[in-house]
C-alpha cells in the first residue's frame, strides 16, 4: 500500500510526492510528520542533491483538510497548538532542506500549497494551476506559511492576497514572482527535469551555503549581514570544493561533484 508520502530516487534526485490524491493532497498532521521524516532522511543522504516536491493526482495541494478543520473547531487550545506546530515543522522542513528544492505545481495550489511553493527554492507550474491564499474565506489565516509567503512576495503582494483570499491563475503567479516558470501541463516534467540538470551542475556545499546566506539576509539587518560576508567568502574559498572547482576550470575537466 502506498504511503501518504512517496519518495522516488533517480541518482542524485529525489522526487517526494504528497500522496492523498483523493483529498487533493490536503494537509494533515500525519502527512506533515511523514514529510518531515522523509526530508530528514534525505538531508542525511550525501548522494541526494536535489528534491522535487510534487502532488499526486489533479492538484498539487488544496491546503487545509476540511475534516481536520472540523475537528479543530471543537479542540482545546493545547490540541490546536500541537496541530499548528506540526504543520509549522512541515513547511520548515521544506524551506530549511540543505539542498535545492523544486516545487512541481499543477491544478489546485491553495493555502498551504502556496506555502509549499514559497518554501521551495524554485517553483515550476503548469498553466492549468490555480492559486489562492484562501484561508480568510474560511475564517482562519495563513499563519505558519506567512514567513515564506512574505519572503517570496513581500508585504505589498502578500497583504492583498491574504486579506482577499482571491484565486488567481498561473500567469498572475508568474507575474508577481510566486513561481519562476509556467509551462503547458504536458511540458511540466520536462521543465522540472531541465531545472534539475542545471542545479546538478552547481557545487553541493556551495549551494547549501548559498541557502544559509539567503536565510541570514532575510533574518538580519543590512549592516550585520554585509559585515559577515568577507569571512563567509574566505571560508568557502579555502574549502576543498572551491579548490577542486578552480582546478577543474584551469585543467579543463569536470569538477568532482559532476563525476
Amino acid at each position: 500500500m502506498a504511503g501518504i508520502i512517496e519518495v522516488e530516487r533517480e541518482g542524485a534526485v529525489a522526487r517526494v510526492w504528497l500522496n492523498r490524491p483523493d483529498k487533493h493532497n490536503a494537509l494533515s498532521s500525519e502527512l506533515g510528520q511523514a514529510l518531515v521524516a522523509a526530508l530528514a532522511a534525505l538531508a542525511d543522504d550525501a548522494k541526494c542533491r536535489v528534491i522535487v516536491l510534487g502532488g499526486r493526482g489533479r492538484s498539487f495541494c488544496a491546503g487545509a483538510d476540511i475534516e481536520v478543520m472540523k475537528t479543530s473547531a471543537g479542540a482545546t487550545l493545547e490540541e490546536n497548538l500541537a496541530e499548528a506546530e506540526s504543520l509549522g515543522r512541515m513547511f520548515a522542513a521544506v524551506a530549511d532542506f540543505p539542498g535545492p528544492v523544486i516545487g512541481r505545481l499543477q491544478g489546485g495550489v491553495f493555502g498551504g500549497g502556496v506555502g509549499f511553493a514559497c518554501a521551495c527554492d524554485i517553483a515550476v507550474a503548469g498553466d492549468d494551476a490555480t492559486f489562492g491564499l484562501t484561508e480568510v474565506r474560511l475564517g482562519i489565516l495563513p499563519a505558519v506559511i506567512s514567513p515564506y509567503v512574505i519572503r517570496r512576495l513581500g508585504d505589498r503582494r502578500a497583504r492583498e492576497l491574504m486579506l482577499t483570499g482571491e484565486r488567481f491563475d498561473a500567469a498572475t503567479a508568474l507575474n508577481m514572482g510566486l513561481v519562476h516558470h509556467v509551462v503547458a501541463p504536458a511540458q511540466l516534467d520536462d521543465k522540472v527535469a531541465e531545472r534539475t540538470r542545471e542545479l546538478l551542475k552547481g557545487a553541493p556545499a556551495a549551494q547549501a551555503r548559498i541557502k544559509r546566506l539567503l536565510a541570514l539576509r532575510a533574518n538580519t539587518g543590512w549592516d550585520e549581514y554585509r559585515a559577515g560576508l568577507p569571512r563567509t567568502l574566505a571560508e568557502v574559498r579555502g574549502g576543498d570544493e572551491a579548490r577542486d572547482g578552480l582546478a577543474a576550470f584551469l585543467e579543463k575537466r569536470k569538477p568532482k561533484w559532476l563525476e
